[in-house]
């Protein structure tokens, strides 16, 4: 094979060092043999010798970062790369060659996983899987581009979506363009005695013309001209998804929420698409246009606020949100933090016409007793204001609102969930979540509204039959996910949103010697007037029973002090020896809740 697209890889050379071998009459072993010498002689290495000379350093990005990402080789074949790695390593004496050598053994695993990874697909990798799949010659153009044909509509991997195919792409185009035009420079600046890898020629041609070549190479021959030409509706680019502007807009409400793309957010209870591998993108695009619709002055104040309007309904779990409590954080009205996240009723019917809540209502919703009808007027206008905003985004059908009520339709919730998850948020949907560990999804409810935490928990435990097997496992997993952080009492408040009623006695009394959650499991058993044996329970787990019990830092100071003191006063050795107690199983919430009562932590 002729070193046709980059010069002075060393390949002939490197296949005639392996005259008389096996490897040297395998085509599948010299396909292999190019895109390595190629792909480190892109990447600087030496070829002083007259090959690329691999160093531990490259061989790894080789493996888990440019075949991943170039090069298309059906599972069968992608041992022939760490071999070519390997002969290649055995052409240099001393430790060099060893050490390669136990990198590529090192790396082997993680390198098939990579190059089967479907987050790793471009449409050129992927284009090239399909049609070695219906039996094309993938070196030959005209078979390519007979069978490409057939491909109209072929349905992507599970969880793949063309916009992530259509970004790996274009990173790919962007990370080859920028290796062949640094390599250019290096040669020029610095002639090696190989001779270059790019001709004059050749680059004047266009660094796209040469990666479009190479792409050639490494995946199915002539593809890269028929996907920018007849066939380019098969891989379109990034404008054919104009949403992708709101999808980053909702990562960054994700990341100001939790601050990491891998925390979860709740999954809808349902969620609809249209009928139609395009529907959900078709979906995404009408979202939009509405919410660059409203960022025009003329629906200001809110009208730029629909991003986050959209990702706070979803991180609900899509329970639905009130408009007047929604205006009244906008204008930094005093809501009750505990009451921020309550569910609001969906009136069945409800007059077009937005009407704030009556006062009754406003004070359940924002936990403020002493608002009036004066406030209520004040709240009249921004309230009507957010309201015109969330009616021109039900115009779409994925929003609505009844009342004082709005939130995300099934659809308008698909739309969502597929918006996050192109941006790499972990947005699972409900059977997702099922499938998760007790430890995954009690670390993922910790973060969520308790409303969702408990519908989502309850789920899981239904999925296994309410069994009291899953029950331990969840139960135990209170007490160990997150342990000893600053999220060890949020965890532990999840056992509050269980159904304690309904678990199994045998979970129950199984936890009673936990030493996180023991106390909650004894008073569970107390409440159904079931046996337990209260020995069991430990002093931590009564001790923190004890501290959570406590209200925290809401309402009067004198009050709080007051119930520390009714707890010390019925505790072994009084108030020194329960905070001492309370400081070994939890620093952190013992320190957020004794140090305002003026107690001194031990």
């Amino acid at each position: 094979m002729a070193e046709t697209v980059l010069t002075n890889t060393g390949l002939d050379r490197f296949l005639e060092l392996l005259d008389g071998t096996p490897e040297r009459r395998d085509p599948v072993f010299t396909r292999a043999a190019e895109a390595v010498l190629g792909l480190l002689s892109l990447r600087g290495a030496d070829r002083g010798t007259g090959v690329p000379e691999p160093t531990p350093g490259l061989v790894r990005q080789l493996l888990m970062e440019d075949l991943p990402t170039f090069v298309y080789a059906p599972p069968g074949e992608l041992a022939a790369y760490p071999a070519v790695l390997g002969a290649l390593a055995a052409r240099f004496d001393g430790g060099r060659g060893e050490r390669v050598v136990a990198v590529v053994a090192e790396a082997g695993p993680d390198f098939e996983r990579a190059m089967n990874d479907p987050g790793n697909l471009t449409w050129h990798r992927w284009y090239a899987s399909l049609l070695r799949s219906c039996g094309a010659d993938l070196g030959d153009p005209e078979d390519v581009r007979r069978r490409l044909a057939a491909l109209d509509g072929a349905p992507l991997p599970d969880g793949v979506h063309r916009a992530d195919l259509m970004g790996r792409t274009a990173l790919a185009d962007v990370l080859l363009a920028e290796a062949l035009t640094r390599a250019y420079v290096r040669d020029a600046e610095a002639p090696p005695p190989t001779g270059p890898l790019l001709t004059d020629h050749a680059v004047a041609t266009g660094i796209g013309q040469v990666a479009a070549a190479l792409q050639d190479r490494w995946t199915a021959a002539g593809l890269a001209e028929q996907l920018a030409g007849p066939y380019a509706r098969f891989a379109p680019g990034p404008d054919a998804f104009p949403h992708l502007v709101l999808a980053d807009a909702l990562l960054d409400e994700h990341l100001d929420y939790y601050g990491d793309s891998a925390t979860p957010v709740p999954p809808p209870p349902a969620v609809e698409t249209g009928a139609g591998p395009g529907a959900v993108e078709a979906d995404a695009d009408v979202l939009i246009a509405a919410v660059e619709e409203l960022a025009e002055e003329e629906f200001e104040p809110y009208g730029g606020e629909a991003p986050h309007l959209l990702y706070v309904v979803y991180q609900r779990g899509c329970f639905a949100e009130s408009v007047a409590r929604k205006a009244a954080e906008y204008e930094d009205w005093t809501v009750d933090p505990a009451l921020e996240d309550l569910p609001v009723a969906v009136p069945a019917e409800a007059p077009a016409e937005y009407a704030t809540p009556p006062v009754p209502e406003l004070v359940r919703l924002l936990g403020t007793a002493e608002l009036d009808e004066a406030d209520r007027a004040r709240l009249e206008g921004p309230a009507g204001e957010l309201a015109a905003t969330v009616d021109r985004l039900a115009v779409t059908g994925l929003v609505f609102r009844s009342g004082d009520a709005f939130g995300l339709t099934p659809r308008g919730a698909g739309v969502v969930r597929y918006l996050l998850g192109v941006r790499g948020v972990a947005a699972p949907d409900a059977a997702q979540a099922a499938t998760w560990s007790a430890p995954v999804v009690v670390a993922a409810a910790e973060g969520w509204p308790a409303g969702v935490a408990a519908r989502v928990l309850a789920d899981w435990l239904r999925a296994r039959g309410d069994s009291a097997e899953a029950w331990s496992a969840l139960l135990a997993a209170l007490g160990t996910v997150h342990a000893g952080t600053t999220e060890a009492a949020a965890v532990r408040g999840l056992f509050a949103v269980l159904d304690s009623a309904s678990a199994p006695a045998d979970a129950l009394r199984g936890a009673l010697r936990d030493p996180v959650i023991g106390a909650y499991a004894l008073q569970a058993l107390r409440d159904r007037d079931e046996p337990a044996d209260a020995i069991q329970v430990g002093t931590s787990a009564r001790a923190l029973y004890v501290l959570d019990s406590l209200p925290g830092k809401k309402g009067p100071l004198e009050s709080r002090r007051t119930a520390f003191d009714e707890a010390a006063a019925s505790w072994p050795g009084g108030s020194a020896a329960l905070v001492r107690a309370m400081t070994a199983a939890d620093r952190h919430e013992a320190q957020r809740v004794l140090t305002p009562l003026g107690i001194a932590m031990p």
